[in-house]
């Protein structure tokens, strides 16, 4: 749908408030909430299932055009936005399911990796962090996958800044696109000048991911990893990105 057909819209359900419209307006912005539910479940990892938080989002979407003043002049993609990862975020945080296990592993690695790096004075590797814990690399990874879901607070932080979103383009829009606070190929040219200090499954992920544009259960299966793997792999590969990246890195954690 173009854009001044989506104006009409919008115009009509602000004067008759009619369900059917409203069901035209749920179904057009249904691409947004699968967006906000992709960058928040790359970041959580396996612990939460993608068509759960979309789910939640839908919720937020339905909120946020009913609650929506479409006189005021406010672009309905921002407000929505923030409202559908509220929803997400809200629904998570109710459910209250982190195993103590989880826990109990979060608190290992930590202080795994504070004896490792007070020893060393060096930053604390994988390898070294899995050796102090006794366990395998893979379980190591797949400690690291449960334990993203703790880190929601860090999540957070997006929300409350409150970054705005410019107005998307439904003919471009995937799952798994970053939110359009720039153009996609703007974004792919910052990705492309820090691509140089990762690795090469690092690298793979990212093009992947942000190039080809796939899930994280298509990169899992492509590179015949784990999906907790390649979430580990996402993060770290934006933390190295990030002294690049500079204030964009915001972008593609959001």
């Amino acid at each position: 749908m173009d854009e001044s057909k989506r104006e009409k819209l919008w115009e009509s359900y602000s004067k008759k408030r009619d369900p059917d419209i409203r069901e035209q307006l749920i179904l057009e912005y249904v691409p947004l909430v699968k967006l906000v539910a992709g960058r928040l479940s790359m970041y959580l990892g396996y612990t939460v299932e993608y068509d759960d938080l979309v789910s939640y989002g839908i919720f937020g979407l339905i909120d946020a055009i009913d609650k929506f003043d479409y006189g005021k002049g406010i672009k309905f993609e921002t407000y929505a936005s923030l409202r559908i990862r509220g929803s997400i975020l809200d629904q998570i945080r109710k459910m209250d399911w982190i195993p103590r296990s989880v826990r109990q592993k979060q608190k290992q690695m930590e202080a795994a990796i504070s004896k490792i790096e007070s020893e060393s004075n060096q930053v604390a590797t994988d390898e070294a962090v899995a050796a102090e814990l006794g366990i395998s690399m893979d379980e190591y990874y797949e400690w690291q996958g449960q334990t993203n879901i703790t880190n929601i607070s860090s999540i957070d932080e997006f929300v409350d800044q409150g970054i705005e979103v410019k107005a998307f383009d439904h003919t471009k829009y995937s799952d798994t696109e970053p939110e359009k606070v720039y153009e996609k190929e703007e974004i792919k040219d910052l990705l492309a000048s820090s691509l140089d200090g990762l690795t090469e499954k690092e690298r793979m992920v990212v093009l992947l991911y942000y190039y080809e544009e796939l899930t994280l259960k298509e990169i899992s299966k492509v590179m015949e990893v784990s999906e907790s793997r390649i979430s580990q792999l996402h993060t770290k590969a934006l933390q190295k990105m990030k002294k690049v990246l500079g204030a964009h890195y915001e972008i593609l954690m959001g």
